[in-house]
């Protein structure tokens, strides 16, 4: 397992961008190039990651497929085809994306996002995208979350089969598969049961945490890693049953005090399990 997050300075070469994760104590990096980066510049960062056994664990598209506005949809998919491209030439673990919102919001709720025909959509979406590009060094992915799809297990292995492009692959995020208080206080078996039937096609993992409140009616909030309820022991001890270069990726924390404090969390409990990461 190799643990990254994100880096608060600027780096203008891979000279600099590898010392900036090294000083963090990290051994996995979001991409360190932007989608329009020259190809000698990504031939580059590619030798210096390789070189320093530094993983690239994904290449994060952020935009939505789904959009109802026809012109910003066309954009999103461009924009995804790109990513994935850079994805493929950094030799990253996969490119990312959230499945699409059918609402105003990017990535907010709404009932569209569970109908069929919205299903129909994103194996179509994931087809083009995959399609264009052909990848073999790296594979696409949806990142799972609260209210659209991939929002569960089941519904993330029909994607899978539906979808049927051997470049198509997982992204974890466990705490945005929380989204009612039995998923919360039985997570553990909720993660166990994810890697049981997905852990085969698992290529990156976002690292956060969460917690329930008792306002009425229901508030679930992000935090730091340590201080919600995510089993993190079953965590890790799950995720290191996984290939050993699997990226585990810190994310949305305010302050690089903040990644440092969760760091410090996460591998206080690998050490404790024995794991190295």
């Amino acid at each position: 397992m190799k643990l990254g997050g994100p880096l608060f300075e600027k780096h203008d070469s891979p000279e600099e961008w590898i010392n900036l994760v090294k000083r963090e104590n990290y051994k996995a990096s979001y991409c360190p190039v932007p989608i329009d980066a020259p190809e000698e510049i990504i031939k580059e960062y590619k030798k210096a990651a390789i070189k320093e056994k530094i993983v690239i664990a994904e290449v994060g598209a952020w935009c939505n497929p789904l959009s109802s506005d026809e012109e910003e949809r066309k954009k999103a998919i461009e924009k995804c085809k790109k990513s994935l491209y850079l994805a493929e030439k950094i030799e990253a673990k996969c490119c990312v994306n959230i499945s699409g919102s059918r609402g105003e919001k990017w990535d907010g709720p709404y009932e569209k996002n569970y109908t069929k025909e919205t299903f129909d959509m994103i194996v179509e979406t994931v087809r083009e995208i995959i399609d264009e590009i052909k990848p073999v060094n790296t594979f696409y992915t949806l990142e799972t979350m609260p209210w659209m799809y991939p929002d569960s297990t089941s519904s993330y292995l029909k994607l899978i089969k539906c979808i049927d492009r051997k470049s198509f692959a997982v992204h974890f995020d466990p705490v945005n598969l929380i989204n009612n208080p039995k998923k919360y206080f039985f997570n553990d078996i909720l993660i166990k049961d994810f890697i049981k039937k997905l852990g085969s096609y698992i290529k990156s993992c976002h690292a956060k945490d969460i917690i329930i409140s008792d306002k009425l009616t229901l508030h679930l909030d992000e935090t730091t890693p340590g201080k919600g309820g995510l089993n993190y022991r079953v965590f890790l001890k799950e995720l290191n049953r996984l290939h050993k270069d699997i990226p585990l990726m810190l994310e949305h924390l305010s302050s690089q005090e903040e990644y440092r404090k969760a760091k410090e969390y996460i591998k206080k409990i690998a050490i404790e399990e024995g794991i190295e990461i």
